[in-house]
């Protein structure tokens, strides 16, 4: 192989899988990070601190032989434990299948891990407080400044590829450059979010149960907190910035913010003493979802992870799109190497579907989460999928499994049958043709029946449409 060096842009959980996958190939790998090195200082940097590790993240970590390694840092989360205004608690599970569950893991922790495993490859360099300023992606190069000195240089390299997340330098430079059609879309919600803390007792144990995402909606906005190994929860408060009768614009004064937690989430202030603190210390974060397209320029430069997609966080599954990138674009290699051009054209056409597909179903989860989770309906359709679940463990995934925990099936296609059975559901729950005390065998016939028919329709649909 004569094409050698690869160049990697940004050092973050995508950056740092890739550089170490690229590694394990034999490429001569160049990583560089505008940060500085999170193994030696402390930066959370308005990131979330943790984040929901599933199958498509895990599937990465066989890939590159870590799994092990990872599971250590993980805490097992079964299901989402609901509270209402009265504290009363619901843990609704999120598969019928015991072996199904997601893993609340420290963004730190995990991209500690992948840093150290890549630099144990000689082929493997990373260089920290380095910024990219632009990317030349005719040439293959790459301009830097380095943040102490604050000297400039180019690096070249055979192939450009940008792990460096939602504000990526090289989508700025192919959006600015008008070099060719590249379109791009930001869409923000109206709600923003902030990290809130609950800390460990005296002795180090959880307030509350540990191995559940903890949700309390509220229909217009909600917190949710996952635990952390030391005991901890990041608490996470999702609402509008300028709607209702709370919302960020109108939270600045420590009665108000006491008030507003008092009012809608009694049992979490009980567990925070510190909210009114971390309230004010800590940043309010807009939500958005990027789209772009063309990933790629020729064979030169490739966007990966959350710079060609950034999505919200209500699939939990940002971090996992962008692990499973790797293993795709690793699959797509192992056909095509020896041709970047030829690479990056197959590795975009199979999985932007599946990314543009996993974008849209968070922005829907975000809906279910701070609304339908409380809606009697909703909570009728989950007690069937569960039961189904359970009794034919090999014949029924709900559309959450086939998103979260079917890692061979593309979000695309996951998401399609996943909407299409939750519509045969809600409408015959609706129409009073199925009830959560029925035969299950009998459900389960009606529900996949129902299911085909409104994928059948969405296909003829589709023709007439084109």
């Amino acid at each position: 192989m004569k094409q050698q060096n690869i160049l990697i842009i940004g050092a973050g959980l995508c950056g740092s899988l890739l550089a170490l996958r690229m590694g394990q190939r034999g490429y001569n790998v160049t990583v560089y990070e505008m940060r500085p090195d999170l193994r030696k200082t402390d930066i959370s940097a308005g990131r979330s601190i943790n984040l929901a590790f599933s199958d498509r993240g895990n599937k990465a970590m066989k890939l590159v032989g870590i799994e092990d390694k990872v599971e250590a840092l993980c805490i097992p989360m079964n299901g989402r434990m609901l509270h209402d205004k009265d504290g009363n608690t619901f843990l609704s599970n999120y598969s019928g299948r015991d072996h199904e569950y997601i893993n609340s893991i420290s963004r730190g922790g995990l991209n500690a891990l992948l840093l150290d495993e890549a630099e144990k490859h000689d082929n493997v360099t990373i260089h920290f407080n380095k910024k990219c300023l632009s990317v030349d992606f005719e040439n293959t190069t790459a301009l830097f400044q380095d943040y102490d000195t604050k000297d400039e240089f180019i690096e070249d390299a055979d192939a450009i590829i940008a792990t460096d997340g939602a504000g990526s330098t090289l989508r700025r430079s192919y959006y600015l450059e008008r070099k060719f059609l590249f379109s791009f879309s930001q869409n923000y919600l109206t709600h923003g979010y902030k990290e809130l803390t609950i800390l460990p007792t005296e002795t180090g144990d959880y307030k509350t149960y540990k191995n559940a995402l903890h949700i309390w909606p509220r229909g217009d906005f909600m917190v949710i907190a996952l635990p952390n190994l030391d005991g901890s929860f990041t608490v996470t408060l999702f609402l509008s910035y300028d709607e209702g009768e709370y919302n960020f614009n109108n939270l600045t004064t420590a009665e108000m913010v006491t008030e507003f937690f008092q009012k809608e989430f009694p049992d979490a202030l009980e567990l925070m003493p510190n909210l009114v603190e971390d309230f004010f210390e800590n940043p309010t974060a807009p939500l958005g979802t990027v789209k772009c397209a063309p990933w790629h320029y020729k064979g030169n430069t490739l966007l990966m992870g959350d710079s060609a997609h950034a999505i919200v966080p209500f699939y939990g599954q940002g971090m996992n799109a962008s692990f499973e990138d790797v293993v795709e674009f690793d699959t797509v290699l192992d056909k095509h190497e020896g041709n970047w051009e030829t690479v990056f054209t197959a590795y975009e056409k199979t999985r932007k579907k599946d990314t543009d597909a996993i974008a849209d179903l968070a922005i829907d989860n975000f809906h279910e989460m701070k609304d339908h989770v409380a809606n009697p309906i909703f909570q009728e359709k989950r007690k069937i999928e569960m039961a189904l679940e359970k009794e034919f463990p090999n014949d029924y995934s709900s559309k959450y499994s086939l998103v979260t925990f079917n890692e061979h099936i593309g979000y695309r296609e996951a998401m399609l049958r996943g909407r299409a059975q939750d519509k045969a559901i809600l409408n015959m729950l609706d129409d009073g043709v199925i009830s959560p005390s029925d035969d299950l065998k009998d459900l389960l016939e009606k529900v996949k029946k129902e299911t085909e028919n409104i994928l059948d329709e969405d296909k003829i649909a589709k023709t007439l449409h084109h």
